[in-house]
C-alpha cells in the first residue's frame, strides 16, 4: 500500500478491524519509510450486475429503485422500513448468490411479490398491480382469486 505522506510503497499493519456493517475491514498501517499512520480499508469486490428490462434495454442493478418501488407498494400499511430493508436485503442475497452476471426484471417482480404475499397482501396485491401492468377490473380480480385461493 502506498504511503499517502512519501508515496513510499511498504507499510506495516498496526491495528485491523471490521466495521460496524461487518462488510469492511479497517486497517491502520504505518509507512515503514517515513513512520507515518494511515487508514485504508478493505472491501469485498462487488462484481456488477445488469439487469434486462422488458423493452430489452439493459442497465446496472440499483438497489434504490427496488427499494422505492417495496416502499411504495407497502404505503400506509403495517409494514416497518426495517423489514422492507430486510426484504430487500434477501433479494440482494437472492440475486448475488445466483452467480447470474444478467437478471431480467421479471425474476426480480416475481422475487419481489413472492415476499410480499407473506408479509402483507394489499402490498402484494399493489405491487402486482403495477408490475403485471392490469389492464382492466378482470384482471386484477383473476389475481385476487389466485391469491384468496392459495389460502
Amino acid at each position: 500500500m502506498k504511503c499517502p505522506y512519501c508515496d513510499y510503497y511498504e507499510s506495516k499493519v498496526v491495528d485491523s478491524r471490521p466495521t460496524e456493517e461487518g462488510q469492511t475491514i479497517r486497517r491502520r498501517r504505518e509507512c515503514i519509510e517515513c513512520n507515518r499512520r494511515f487508514t485504508t480499508y478493505e472491501k469485498i469486490e462487488e462484481i456488477p450486475l445488469v439487469v434486462a428490462k422488458k423493452n430489452g434495454d439493459r442497465q446496472t442493478y440499483n438497489r434504490n429503485k427496488l427499494l422505492n418501488g417495496i416502499i411504495k407498494a407497502c404505503e400506509k400499511r403495517p409494514v416497518t422500513i426495517k423489514t422492507i430493508e430486510e426484504i430487500v436485503d434477501d433479494i440482494e442475497k437472492e440475486l448475488y448468490n445466483s452467480m447470474e452476471k444478467e437478471i431480467t426484471t421479471h425474476c426480480i417482480g416475481e422475487i419481489v411479490m413472492d415476499r410480499l404475499k407473506d408479509i402483507d397482501e394489499v402490498a402484494y396485491v399493489r405491487f402486482a398491480s403495477v408490475y403485471r401492468q392490469f389492464k382492466d377490473v378482470n384482471t386484477f380480480m383473476d389475481e385476487l382469486k389466485k391469491l384468496l385461493d392459495e389460502k
